[in-house]
């Protein structure tokens, strides 16, 4: 039987804003992240990674900790 794994961290994180007239890369990211269109919510594992996406699109997306 497997040991209970505590529970991860996640990160709501939803697109307020088109990403029209930003740069290659961060429409790339938002795409990596599983973000289409503007109000689409992901919610992902609270890990580095992620991290840095958000902060490389963090003027288009708000993010949240869920449990």
């Amino acid at each position: 039987m497997p040991e209970s794994v505590p529970d991860m961290p996640r990160l709501k994180i939803t697109q307020l804003r088109s990403p029209i007239g930003g740069t290659h890369s961060q429409r790339e990211t938002l795409r990596t992240l599983g973000l289409k269109r503007m109000r689409d919510v992901v919610v992902k594992e609270d890990r580095p990674e992620i991290r840095g996406m958000v902060r490389t699109v963090q003027h288009l997306v708000s993010v949240e900790e869920v449990e």
